[in-house]
């Protein structure tokens, strides 16, 4: 504690001093970026972190992040971090908001103590392991909002790319390309089964020429989604079978004799025409003359 202490009132002592140090080192580093954060947000950033941090030091000392004392330090982290991610920032530069803050603080414990070399050394250790700590912890929340955002970045792709269309009165047909994985499943079943209450449609076509591959997973994927299609009332249709997937499909044992399926989309659409008792006829030759 003793050393926290010490910590804690140089802060406090020479807290105007340590920030004006600490963002100059800022605006002079390599690492910072004037095209993604204005000198105004550095400054007030810096201010709220030294003094968030000398609050917790005096609070519950240096050991012990995870403790109640270090919450409010953690949370304006996180914030920064999730800023500057979503600003452009690199894992480092955003790492180097806490780590260049050590020469500010060295510089002022060294005045303090420059008499006395053992214990100088223990508090310069000491500092470097809080911000050491700290900075990895910066790097985690800017790595955890990274993902948030690839995730997000994937659902939206993914609804993107399973989009459901009306082809007819009482048809509408869900064309799928790329591999088709549980995770895209499932939105591709939400997807088609909210088309099919909005439109009340009775058959639905799901095209698979766009998928390179059919493996017992994919197979079973799509007799999922035929069952809870036919248990929304509407029958399906499997179109874009080709002869590759046809002998895969034989080779794997899969059962699809309870589903029809057609070569091409336009087939598919043929056969759900003609349950709907719907005809597509061409004019006559002699009417197309006389007009």
């Amino acid at each position: 504690m003793k050393s926290s202490s010490r910590l804690a009132g140089v802060i406090k002592n020479h807290e105007k001093e340590i920030l004006a140090d600490w963002i100059k080192e800022q605006l002079a580093s390599t690492t910072l970026r004037g095209d993604l954060l204005k000198e105004s947000e550095l400054r007030e950033q810096s201010r709220a972190f030294l003094a968030a941090v000398q609050a917790a030091v005096q609070k519950g000392g240096t050991e012990d992040l995870a403790g109640p004392a270090w919450a409010d330090v953690k949370q304006l982290l996180a914030e920064i971090s999730r800023a500057r991610s979503l600003a452009g920032f690199s894992p480092s530069e955003t790492a180097t908001f806490v780590l260049s803050l050590k020469q500010p603080l060295f510089s002022r414990m060294t005045a303090e103590l420059k008499s006395n070399a053992a214990e100088l050394g223990e508090e310069l250790w000491s500092i470097t392991l809080l911000l050491d700590k700290l900075g990895l912890f910066t790097i985690e929340a800017y790595l955890k909002s990274r993902e948030s955002v690839i995730e997000r970045q994937q659902t939206e792709l993914l609804e993107l790319s399973t989009p459901v269309v009306e082809l007819w009165d009482d048809i509408v047909a869900l064309p799928l390309v790329g591999t088709l994985d549980s995770n895209r499943t499932q939105i591709v079943m939400e997807t088609l089964l909210q088309k099919i209450v909005q439109t009340g449609a009775s058959i639905a076509i799901i095209d698979i020429t766009g998928v390179p591959t059919v493996d017992t997973l994919v197979a079973q994927h799509l007799l999922k989604t035929v069952a809870a299609t036919r248990l929304m009332g509407a029958d399906c249709i499997i179109s874009g079978i080709r002869p590759q997937i046809a002998q895969t499909i034989v080779h794997l044992g899969v059962n699809l004799g309870e589903v029809t399926t057609k070569a091409s989309l336009a087939d598919a659409f043929q056969v759900a025409l003609k349950r709907t008792g719907a005809t597509i006829g061409k004019a006559k030759a002699e009417a197309a003359g006389a007009v």
